[in-house]
């Protein structure tokens, strides 16, 4: 028996990205909450881009920020730089992103941390789980001290077992030369769970002062920036440009040169990279008909020197580094202030957890953020506020919240891990989202916040700013559907901007459908109410100009639904259901998937397995009811 160091609801192991948004959701929805890390100095920390959004990654922002997340509202307080991405292109793809000064955006969300009261803060190493009766019921750190709680979430991102690879060199590590763990991997092993071992990178830090910008092309942020969350009303933010370069021809010839002494094709690294994220070495070998290659620079904060050579990630020995850094026009005479390195880590097979994110062969412990196979900041934070929630929920003794495909990029990010699984870390992309016109950035807190609220983590206040946005919305699409006008009133401004005239009386709703027409131009024809902001105003044009295309999206999500509703009770033999293909009964008996939508999405489970598992079910239920 160990040193006794209390009892809590909840506790979250680990303080990078998942475990920040799982210890403040379980504590903001009243559960005695504590976080246990390595090194409190490490909170939040952004050991690869200093960054935030982006395509797909930026809706995920927006998502945790509607449920009641601290991920956006962290960063508007502490960007450089604020960008739409995109905008030539429709609503659906529209990505914010944000350059943050890396070390205000960690200071931040630690000082948000402290002052939770629901949350303790414990600097100590975990090695163990207490499991008793079945269940996780608590964990030993390294000095042998015990804490206990009805359930446990895991979000050690890549310290299991984390190797730090340049060129030759090898060493145990967790990123920038933290501690890693290594007894908690293998007591994860010993428990029975599946583990592989992936790689990410990470690439070089140079010295401002010595970088020749005149070679480069300047990438400013907007010039009236749009926020990350709903709360952000305002910021007077100093914004910092980026700088854009590319390889060159002897950037390519000296990687050439030196691929024997790079680990990734030496044979050195054993793990799986991420294919969305490669390292240079490898963009150079996969890509060779290409000249050259964008490279990004990044100011790592307001109060620092150091710049990220963002599409550089490498894992090449130190002094070709340097030869590389100096072949990129720009950084002829760089000073190089860090290495890029490769690091190899231990992940959970994420077929192991329920879509609550707990795992199947533990009740009581979920796993959130890298440790399931994914890649990123934002990917970390949108599963560790579902595992804190669902972990709370739990501890309250109430069913799970699981976000369906067409709720969220979070819901389609956590189905593809725990339904299809990944050979390779996950990235989320636009593309992997069948209803990406309705998952759109600028409608997340219409599509969750009702969600967020009904779980305890939207205030009052900010609830009724969001329904009075709904209505405000919705009374002015109404305006527009019942205001009409006659040729006499527009043919002349529609002439100027070489849109077709009215030849009878029309609707303003069914003139701005016109591709032409902007919401905008309707003002010019009909103000609009003085209450309507720019945000609400937003809305509008996209549900009025999208709408055909958002309702034969609904109708899609509608059939989905009724798959989704279609339970699977977790008695079922799969083995014994005569019809199903041998692959199907393995990958269903694999995966246990809780719905017939689920089921549906595994890899290797055929229509025709879908079919016959139905026909099972009904059958099934009828016996389960006549027994009852």
């Amino acid at each position: 028996m160990g040193y006794d160091g209390g009892t809590f609801d909840v506790i979250v192991v680990g303080a990078g990205h998942a475990g920040v948004e799982s210890a403040l959701a379980a504590a903001r929805m009243g559960c005695k909450t504590l976080m246990v890390t390595i090194n409190l100095d490490m909170i939040a920390f952004m050991p690869c881009n200093p960054s935030i959004g982006g395509p797909a990654k930026g809706h995920v922002v927006r998502e945790i920020d509607a449920l009641g997340g601290e991920m956006g509202r962290n960063i508007d307080k502490t960007f450089i730089q604020m960008r739409m991405l995109n905008t030539g292109k429709g609503p659906a793809v529209h990505a914010l992103r944000a350059q943050a000064d890396k070390f205000s955006y960690q200071h931040t969300m630690k000082e948000t941390m402290e002052k939770e009261p629901n949350l303790t803060m414990r600097q100590g190493m975990v090695d163990r789980l207490i499991v008793e009766d079945g269940q996780c019921v608590g964990v030993i750190t390294q000095t042998g001290t015990e804490y206990r709680a009805k359930s446990v979430v895991i979000t050690t991102g890549t310290y299991l077992r984390g190797k730090v690879i340049m060129g030759e060199l090898m060493y145990e590590s967790g990123p920038n030369n933290q501690q890693p763990s290594i007894k908690l991997s293998d007591h994860l092993k010993e428990l029975g769970f599946e583990l592989v071992r992936f790689k990410t990178g990470t690439p070089p830090r140079v010295h401002k002062d010595t970088i020749d910008f005149s070679k480069t092309e300047i990438q400013p942020g907007d010039d009236e920036p749009k926020f990350f969350s709903y709360e952000t009303e305002g910021s007077d933010n100093e914004q910092l440009p980026c700088w854009l370069t590319y390889t060159s021809t002897v950037t390519h010839q000296i990687i050439n040169d030196n691929l024997h002494r790079a680990p990734m094709f030496s044979g050195v690294i054993e793990g799986t990279g991420p294919r969305y994220c490669p390292s240079i070495e490898d963009k150079i070998v996969r890509f060779s008909d290409k000249p050259k290659h964008q490279i990004f620079l990044e100011p790592e904060g307001k109060n620092t020197k150091e710049y990220y050579v963002q599409g550089l990630s490498t894992s090449l020995p130190e002094d070709v580094q340097l030869q590389v850094l100096r072949s990129i026009p720009g950084m002829e005479n760089v000073e190089m202030m860090r290495n890029g390195y490769a690091i190899e880590y231990d992940a959970m097979v994420p077929t192991q957890l329920l879509p609550s994110l707990e795992t199947k062969r533990l009740p009581g412990l979920f796993t959130a953020g890298q440790i399931n196979g994914t890649s990123g900041y934002e990917e970390a934070a949108g599963q560790g506020i579902m595992a804190g929630i669902n972990a709370a929920r739990k501890a309250q003794g109430k069913e799970a919240v699981v976000l369906d495909r067409s709720q969220g990029y979070i819901g389609v990010l956590i189905d593809d891990l725990v339904t299809k699984g990944t050979n390779e870390p996950y990235r989320l992309l636009t593309s992997r989202a069948e209803y990406r016109l309705l998952l759109r950035h600028d409608n997340a807190d219409l599509r969750l916040t009702p969600l967020g609220k009904e779980i305890g983590l939207i205030s009052e206040e900010r609830y009724a700013r969001f329904l009075n946005k709904k209505e405000k919305v919705d009374q002015e699409i109404e305006r527009l559907r019942t205001t009409r006008i006659r040729p006499s009133e527009v043919n002349e401004l529609l002439a100027s901007l070489e849109s077709a005239p009215l030849q009878d009386g029309t609707t303003l709703l069914t003139l701005m459908r016109r591709p032409e027409i902007s919401y905008s131009i309707i003002e010019q024809i009909s103000p609009a109410p003085e209450a309507l902001n720019a945000e609400m105003k937003e809305q509008v044009e996209i549900q009025i100009k999208y709408a055909g295309y958002i309702e034969k999206q609904l109708i899609h999500v509608e059939r989905l639904q009724k798959m989704e509703k279609k339970k699977i009770p977790d008695s079922i033999h799969y083995s014994e259901i005569h019809g199903l293909a041998m692959e199907a009964k393995q990958k269903l008996e694999q995966i246990r998937p809780i719905s017939i939508g689920q089921a549906s999405r595994i890899s290797g489970v055929t229509p025709a397995d879908i079919s016959i598992l139905l026909v099972y079910l009904e059958h099934y239920n009828r016996v389960t009811a006549s027994r009852g």
